[in-house]
Parts: C-alpha cells; structure tokens; sequence
C-alpha cells in the first residue's frame, strides 16, 4: 500500500538521493575564490611577471585544493555491478539495479539506481552513507539502516564491513583511512610552510618543504593501499559479482604528489647548482634592480654649484628678514 506519488507509509517524506558531496564542493569554491581573487589583482601586473604569477598560485592552489579536497571525498576505491536481486525483504520481487560501493578515507557509500529508475511503483535511486571514523558507531547507524527497512542490497554490502562481520575489514579500512587522512594533513601544513618560504625567497627551504609536502602524500596512498592486502570479501549477487578497485581520489593524490616531488626536486637542484638562474626565474633580480636603482639614483645625486646657491639663497634672504 501507498500514499500519493508511491510513498510506502513508513517513509516521512519522499526521498532524495544524495548528488554532491557538500563538504567537498564549499572546499572547491573556497579555492575558486582565492583563485578569481588572484586573477582580479593579476589584470594589473604587465609582461612576463603576469605569466610566472599565474603558473605559481595556480598550482599552489591546485595542491593546496586536492590535499584538502580527498580528506571527504568517497571515491578512493569504488566499484559497480549490474544486478537482478530481491529488493526488500519479505517480498521475493526482484528488480534491476546497479549496484555500487564507494569507500572513503571516512566510510563507504553504497548506492543502489534502478534500471530503470521507478520500479515496483517506486523510484529506485539510494545513496546511503556509513561511516567508521573515530567518534562514530558503524554498527548503531547499520542498524538504523535496518530500522528504516533500505534495500536489501545496501544493507547486504553494509553489512560486510560491520566489526563483528567474518569478512575482518572493517577494522583494516578504518585505520588505514585514519592514517591516510592524518598524514595528509600534514601535507597541507608542509604545503603552507612551502608557500611563506617561498614568498619569503627562501629557495631552498620552500623546496624542501614541498618534498615533504609530496612524500606525506604518498605515505597516506601507502597507508590507503593496505586494505588492498586484505581482500574484500566476495560481495555476490546470484552469478554477478561485485569487484572493486582504486577510485579517481587515489590516483589524482598519486599524480599530485608526483607533481610536488618534480617541483621540489627542480627547486632544490637548482637552489643549490644554479642560485643566479633561480633568482631569475622567481623575478627577484628584478625587484632588487628597481630597489638599487633608487637608491642609488637617491644616494648618488651630485647638485652642480648653480644649484647650491640656489638652496642656499633662502636660508639668507631669512636672515636677513630676522
């Protein structure tokens, strides 16, 4: 039995998937507008200096914007089956779906789309979140799943990474996401260190705090990719089964931190081998020209005798006014 436009009567409201991540998407807007900002004062800069700025902030921010971004995204790891199974239980109709599994650094996503989408008199399109971060109950919010009677392919692969599940892996992925997302933390501490060094025109230093900001990133796919040693528990639906495998996040922080070690490395060497061509090329021979030319140009100013008499004749005719 339902309500109008095939509510079940258990459900308060008519549901709605979840499209974007929101944390993830005030994370990117708060880097778009640092970013717009720069190109608003960029508009002002002439020649050269316009391009060297704009390839600079634009890969901070790029950085910058990635280390803090994958900390909530869900797509470290994913994968998708199309399937044809039992939808709730007591009910032995089946429906087809995709069936999908997003892990994060966080938690797991499990989503569920019909094919197509309004079957059974109901839209079929879940996205149900269940996290084991520290501070959070994996078990009670499985079991609040249950309560609200969700599919039962969610509760299914949900139930695969419950703590008392024979499959073992909730507490291999829970660690090792808390440990990949302390450590790219403090990429983003090491990323912003780099950032004042540089600024500062400390060469050598800001290089070596990119390094470090690339080798933090690459600690944490290292601790990430141990979940990959414990293998997930075959999730099978009838003769279709559910494999996952690395996700977008993965290897976008992978290519990130390839990104920092070639810019840190290239900072370094050059620091060290070539310090004239590195002054160049960060512009700052052109600042300290402009700074010794005045002051030279102040310093050195000769004032022929014509010009002397002409500034001491004030200080007379006062004189002689006194």
């Amino acid at each position: 039995m339902t309500f109008y436009d095939g509510i079940f009567p258990f459900y308060p409201t008519s549901r709605t998937p979840v499209v974007f991540n929101t944390i993830q998407i005030v994370v990117i807007i708060i880097f778009l507008v640092f970013l717009v900002a720069f190109l608003v004062i960029l508009i002002g800069i002439r020649g050269i200096e316009k391009l060297h700025w704009f390839v600079r902030v634009t890969l901070s921010l790029f950085i910058g914007a990635v280390i803090v971004a994958v900390n909530f995204t869900n797509d470290w790891e994913r994968g998708y089956a199309m399937v044809n199974t039992t939808y709730k239980s007591f009910n032995n109709e089946n429906v087809k779906a995709e069936v999908g599994i997003h892990i994060g650094l966080k938690g797991v996503n499990v989503t569920l789309k019909g094919l197509p989408e309004t079957q059974l008199n109901e839209i079929i399109n879940y996205n149900e979140e269940f996290l084991w971060q520290f501070g959070l109950n994996y078990e009670s919010q499985y079991r609040k799943g249950l309560e609200r009677g969700l599919p039962n392919p969610i509760l299914y692969i949900a139930e695969k990474f419950t703590p008392n599940s024979p499959c073992g892996v909730y507490s291999q992925y829970r660690v090792s996401g808390q440990y990949a997302s302390a450590t790219m933390w403090v990429a983003l501490c090491a990323w912003m260190l780099s950032n004042i060094l540089l600024w500062l025109f400390v060469f050598l230093y800001g290089g070596y705090m990119i390094l470090v900001t690339g080798f933090f990133m690459i600690f944490s796919l290292i601790s990430f990719g141990t979940t990959r040693h414990t293998p997930l528990c075959a999730i099978q639906f009838d003769d279709m089964k559910l494999q996952s495998a690395l996700g977008p996040s993965f290897w976008l922080t992978l290519a990130t931190a390839l990104l920092c070690l070639i810019i840190g490395v290239t900072i370094v060497a050059m620091s060290i081998f070539a310090p004239t061509r590195m002054s160049k090329i960060f512009l700052v021979d052109a600042s300290n020209n402009e700074e010794d030319s005045y002051e030279t140009s102040f310093y050195n100013q000769t004032y022929s005798d014509a010009d002397k008499v002409n500034q001491s004749l004030p200080l007379e005719e006062l004189e002689k006014a006194v």
